[in-house]
């Protein structure tokens, strides 16, 4: 911890609790310099950590950590003094149970694949059913309780004025509506390049990369895998948040759309596919099928304080969700190989 009294501004360093993604950083940081006596705040995705500056008078670092965490409580986030253990952070016992889940999971797709009751994956892409399962364990990753927290925090303003279905529905509305008009805009501007055979592979191979590296990091054992995720610009990212801090009639629908834009890498990697599609059809009802797969926890999760971060069986869940996300991204990286001809289908679906 580092103190500086000039100008009577002091400087200290807190862990946060609850950090995951691009995105944490940016609610942490926007929240606390919305303080009265924070001057500044810097987020650290690799030490899950913050340091701030401002005048605190008198107040004890815990007193300090404890006024910190009012603004970031409804995201999921706790400031404190001494590190604490993030829910599931590097148990390894937990996949004990993870494991066995994933397991059964993936011999589920198998035979729904094999009786042609989905078709989740197939030619090397990612299809509307993928997209769908992919936007089912979004909502319930780290990432997507920001956006949950994102809702609750506006839906409480609006609820001291006495409104409380209204915005849920512009919110839900402006995303999904967003998700569909903004991912076909994407498929729309991949029409505009013309993509090899090796350049579409390449664009395939990225996105099994990318979900890969978005399985392992739910796994949370491995703190190298944060730094390779994708993010988002960070001025664009910021744009998108500070949409949330207007304060008029069209704010929910607004915070719906800017959603499209906050640092997700499920969000991201959705996208990057709806660009290899070069179709606005393609894109949009992939990104369709992606918002309506988050569509029933971010709703439950808006209409209560459910946060599956915080419950006590976070970290088998995030590692059987993890595997899972592992299982598609292995699915699609085979598949890409397959389709170039490196290598002779290893399943017949």
């Amino acid at each position: 911890m580092a103190s500086d009294n000039k100008n009577n501004l002091q400087k200290h360093t807190f862990h946060v609790q609850g950090m995951h993604c691009g995105a944490c950083t940016l609610v942490t940081e926007s929240e606390l310099k919305d303080l009265p006596n924070v001057t500044q705040a810097k987020s650290s995705l690799e030490n899950h950590s913050v340091e701030v500056t401002g005048d605190f008078g008198d107040k004890t670092q815990e007193q300090i950590a404890e006024e910190l965490t009012i603004p970031l409580k409804s995201y999921g986030y706790i400031v404190s003094v001494t590190k604490e253990n993030d829910s599931g952070e590097k148990k390894w016992s937990d996949f004990k149970i993870a494991i066995p889940i994933a397991l059964g999971f993936a011999v589920l797709f198998v035979v729904l694949q094999k009786m042609g009751i989905v078709n989740l994956v197939g030619g090397g892409s990612v299809t509307y059913g993928t997209a769908f399962v992919v936007g089912i364990i979004a909502s319930l990753s780290s990432c997507m309780a920001v956006v949950g927290g994102l809702l609750l925090s506006m839906s409480a303003t609006f609820a001291k004025d006495g409104e409380m279905i209204k915005p849920q529905l512009m919110f839900h509305g402006g995303r999904i509506a967003s998700f569909f008009i903004l991912g076909g805009v994407i498929g729309a501007l991949g029409a505009t390049f013309t993509l090899s055979t090796i350049a579409t592979f390449v664009l395939s191979f990225i996105i099994g990369l990318v979900m890969l590296i978005l399985g392992i990091n739910l796994l949370n054992v491995f703190p190298w895998a944060k730094k390779l995720e994708p993010r988002m610009p960070k001025v664009l990212s910021k744009y998108a948040l500070g949409v949330s801090k207007f304060n008029y009639t069209l704010t929910p629908l607004l915070v719906g759309i800017a959603t499209f834009f906050l640092p997700c890498g499920f969000t991201q990697s959705m996208q990057l596919y709806a660009l290899s599609t070069g179709s606005f059809l393609t894109g949009s009802l992939t990104m369709l099928a992606f918002a309506l797969g988050t569509f029933p926890v971010l709703a439950l999760v808006s209409f209560s304080s459910l946060s599956v971060q915080n419950s006590s069986k976070a970290g088998v869940f995030f590692k059987s969700a993890g595997l899972v996300v592992i299982i598609f991204a292995l699915f699609n990286l085979i598949n890409s190989l397959v389709v170039i001809g490196v290598i002779p289908p290893l399943f017949n679906f």
